[in-house]
């Protein structure tokens, strides 16, 4: 395998010249600590609630299933991070490997996706807030007051974002030692106080799966599995202002998923067997419904300096993956500034601080706006989940098309890439497809909707149809995705029964994907911009 130019070295981007001025200052522990920090965030607090909600005692698979997922998808954005470790890689690999209507799409889906990330993590916050203030949280769903305090918290950690991207490493760095010992002291506390109450929970909500195996696989989707996971991105987002990307993202990356699945996969079980025994009797795991769940459940058990330390700890995790989310998001829209799809005044970055505020500025606002459709955590991160698969399944296309046309340009860091890509891209599909009607009504739509969105930002035309072209394959994919949501078991008509409407998303899934990966190698091929010579450090 010939060696790969350094992938550091500064080039020529094809918009415009070279942005030298974000400024490589993390290391793997600062890099370690984002991508921890960033999956435990306000999913901690919520998820082994939501997820045995919607499928009981089951939803330790439903962890082992996204933990393994994610892995997947991880390996695919560390194959291309390490290669290209550029600001917002997840919307520039797209723009280089398939065009500029490709990139909006995941542009698009990526802005949504991310300010929704944002919005999440400061109603988490307001939420647990409501146990002191009850009248910021009421009727399932945030008051007027409840969002202006999280509007609030919202300026204040991009004030901390503001200045510098070592005063943001280092403020992480400190919430990330407490972000761990917090849920590490809270699972010993309830597995302790749970398993000393006697009683068998799981016996009296129906046994290990009272909903059947699907809801396990649906929890991976709905019960913010996703969302949580995914915190690991903003490590890859940061790639270009990391000392030594190809070293040190690949072992940061998987580090934080590996601690951070073993740590969700003990607090499930804690809170399994935490909950009393006639509280799951009453009303089954469907009936268990607390406002601050693990807070709530620490004063059931008489555990009240657990609850107090809970309730502190609901405005340091939340916080702390607000804090790395603000960051990643600001490099994804400077990303998208460079391809073209926003201003170029966004792709300006502060001489004195390193940092893209211009960018800052517009996730800021789009995160205020998104707060205010939404009831709290649980209605936000339904939507941000699946616009996150989406992005990720154009990645592993991506570099599918990277391998092929260009094999020398790609780092070989990860072996097996080639089975590697195709797996992540049909399971993409498949937990994309397990969240339901009711959510991807919602989302396939909003992702299309950047294809209109395109054509009045660049101009329709010749050159427009020619992208549409190029980016059938990606359109093709969100209707067809659409139509079997619609018909199949998984809150469809039921039209297409499972378990064959699983089997019909993954057959289609692997067509698109051969489909996506040659329109990718025809667009490199015929490319006029030498694509090793179009990145850049940012």
């Amino acid at each position: 395998m010939n060696t790969p130019a350094p992938a550091t070295a500064a080039t020529t981007d094809p918009e415009g010249p070279p942005n030298p001025r974000l400024r490589k200052e993390l290391g793997f522990w600062s890099l370690t600590a984002i991508g921890f920090s960033g999956i435990m965030g306000s999913g901690w607090l919520f998820g082994a609630q939501y997820a045995a909600q919607a499928a009981g005692p089951a939803s330790v698979l439903s962890w082992l299933v996204g933990g393994a997922a994610f892995t997947l998808i991880a390996l695919v954005l560390i194959e291309l991070g390490a290669t290209r470790p550029v600001a917002g890689g997840i919307v520039r690999w797209p723009f280089l490997s398939h065009g500029p209507l490709t990139a909006a799409v995941v542009g698009w889906s990526v802005l949504l996706a991310t300010s929704s990330a944002t919005a999440a993590e400061a109603s988490a916050i307001t939420q647990y807030a409501s146990h002191y203030l009850p009248w910021l949280y009421e009727d399932g769903a945030l008051t007027a007051p409840g969002l202006v305090l999280s509007a609030a918290l919202l300026a204040l950690v991009m004030v901390l974002n503001w200045f510098g991207v070592r005063l943001f490493a280092r403020v992480n760095f400190a919430l990330t030692a407490i972000k761990f010992g917090v849920p590490v002291l809270t699972l010993a506390a309830l597995l302790a106080s749970g398993f000393s109450q006697g009683g068998d929970p799981v016996a009296a909500g129906g046994g290990f799966a009272p909903y059947g195996w699907s809801a396990a696989l649906s929890a991976v989707a709905t019960a913010g599995i996703i969302y949580t996971i995914n915190g690991f991105a903003p490590t890859i987002d940061l790639a270009a202002e990391a000392k030594d990307p190809r070293r040190d993202i690949p072992r940061a990356v998987l580090s934080a998923i590996a601690l951070a699945v073993l740590l969700y996969l003990g607090l499930q079980v804690a809170f399994l067997y935490a909950v009393p025994e006639s509280t799951v009797a009453a009303g089954g795991w469907h009936g268990i419904d607390f406002s601050s769940p693990f807070g709530e459940l620490a004063l059931l058990l008489n555990l009240g300096w657990l609850a107090a330390l809970l309730y502190a700890d609901a405005v340091v995790s939340p916080g702390g993956a607000l804090l790395v989310g603000i960051a990643g998001n600001s490099r994804v829209t400077y990303a998208m500034a460079r391809n073209g799809m926003l201003p170029r005044r966004v792709t300006e970055v502060h001489a004195g601080s390193g940092v893209p505020r211009a960018a800052l500025l517009v996730n800021f606002t789009l995160a205020l706006v998104l707060l205010v459709p939404f009831d709290g955590w649980q209605d936000i991160i339904g939507v941000a989940g699946n616009l996150f698969l989406l992005n990720y399944s154009v990645a592993a296309v991506s570099a599918a098309a990277f391998r092929r046309a260009r094999p020398d340009a790609v780092s070989g860091w990860v072996p097996g890439m080639r089975w590697i890509t195709p797996l992540s891209f049909v399971v993409s599909a498949e937990i994309i497809y397990w969240s339901e009607w009711e959510k991807l009504s919602v989302v396939l739509p909003l992702a299309v909707l950047a294809v209109p969105l395109f054509a009045l930002v660049r101009g329709s035309g010749a050159n427009y149809l020619a992208q549409l072209r190029q980016s059938a394959w990606l359109v093709t994919y969100l209707v067809v995705l659409f139509g079997i949501s619609a018909t199949g078991g998984f809150g469809g008509t039921g039209l297409i029964p499972a378990p064959l409407d699983t089997a019909l998303v993954a057959g289609v899934a692997l067509l698109i994907y051969f489909w996506g990966a040659r329109s990718g190698v025809r667009h490199l091929e015929n490319s006029a911009a030498d694509t090793d010579e179009a990145e850049t450090t940012d």
